[in-house]
């Protein structure tokens, strides 16, 4: 049977998204995929197929021995260079080199993996053949995200010391600049009235970008905004099952996990309009630019019920488009693919890879 070696450290940093898609992807192909491939999670093999999900520099290193052996690389594409600004503040030089090894270890992989179609352009634009990359969306289990019931719900909000009666607006994600945090703040100090949760922390502790800024206002939050820190992917259900509406201001993504999570608890999803949604979420979503227009998607849906079943409707039809059946599906006709059809991509200047 042909094995396939998943190679990742996202796991080692809690309270990021990398970390949980990667945990969703292993146990959706090791679960789904047990009678065709064997899969191995870290072994110094050369596997059939060597999928890496992180940018290790002993990852790259190895890579020259892992050809020699005829194995297929594939990576996984969380980020690029363009989302990775506003997440750390790096010395310029470090930052340079640092971008110019994203790009390096990606063009190094015979296949690509990208959560969002919307990146496969980006990725040819950085000289990458479009022949490498392949478009297979996030997945979160069903399982271990769900819509509780009404009397579960209330118990969650008694053990997270949320009264019955508060609108809760509820953002999920690392503390950074990037994520949106003071657009957040400055809608909490507009809506006195709802309760706001932002459950994450400081993943990357003080290299996070704007980490001094951030601080402050974490030491001295407004009154009606509670800060979880960084919370543990299991009691992350009830935390999103407490929420009236999940709120992504974040300025720029890729294709979050949270988004998921909270649609699989048919949580109505509120997001900033960027362009990297529509072809992934359609009309399943709210958006806007604006703090007065998220103040007034957010008054809606805490004044008007009929307009908040639509949204919770909208929720129920992402998590249901996102099926296990059909994530697994892509990957399986991926692997086999690469696997069983595999020819080494022709680079940009038609020469073709050894």
């Amino acid at each position: 049977m042909p094995t396939i070696n998943m190679l990742s450290s996202a796991d080692k940093v809690k309270g990021q998204g990398v970390g949980s898609a990667y945990l969703e992807q292993l146990d959706l192909v090791t679960k789904g995929l047990d009678d065709r491939y064997t899969v191995e999670v870290n072994k110094k093999i050369c596997a059939d197929i060597m999928h890496y999900h992180t940018i290790n520099l002993d990852h790259y290193l190895t890579l020259p021995i892992v050809k020699a052996k005829k194995s297929v690389t594939v990576g996984a594409v969380h980020f690029l260079p363009e989302t990775v600004d506003g997440s750390l503040e790096l010395p310029k030089f470090a930052q340079d080199i640092f971008y110019r090894y994203i790009i390096a270890f990606y063009k190094s992989m015979d296949y690509l993996v990208t959560v969002n179609p919307i990146f496969i352009d980006k990725l040819e634009a950085y000289g990458i053949p479009k022949n490498k990359i392949s478009y297979i969306p996030n997945y979160v289990s069903k399982e271990k995200f769900y819509k509780m019931d009404p009397l579960e719900k209330a118990a969650a909000r008694r053990k997270h010391e949320i009264p019955a009666e508060k609108f809760v607006v509820l953002c999920a994600g690392q503390l950074q600049v990037r994520k949106g945090i003071f657009e957040f703040i400055e809608i909490a100090k507009a809506m006195p009235e709802v309760q706001f949760i932002w459950a994450g922390g400081f993943s990357f502790g003080n290299i996070t970008s704007g980490y001094k800024e951030v601080k402050v206002i974490l030491e001295n939050p407004p009154s009606n905004v509670k800060f979880t820190g960084i919370v543990e992917r299991d009691v992350m259900n009830e935390i999103y099952n407490i929420a009236d509406v999940m709120f992504l201001p974040s300025f720029n993504e890729l294709f979050p996990m949270i988004i998921l999570e909270a649609m699989n608890c048919n949580v109505p999803i509120l997001l900033r309009d960027l362009d990297i949604y529509p072809k992934i979420l359609f009309d399943f979503y709210l958006k806007g630019n604006t703090n007065e227009e998220f103040i007034n998607h957010i008054t809606a849906l805490k004044e008007n019920k009929q307009f908040k079943e639509e949204c919770i409707r909208k929720s129920l039809e992402g998590s249901n488009f996102y099926s296990r059946e059909n994530v697994l599906s892509m990957w399986q006709d991926f692997y086999n693919e690469i696997l069983y059809t595999h020819k080494r991509p022709v680079l940009a200047g038609g020469e073709a890879t050894t």
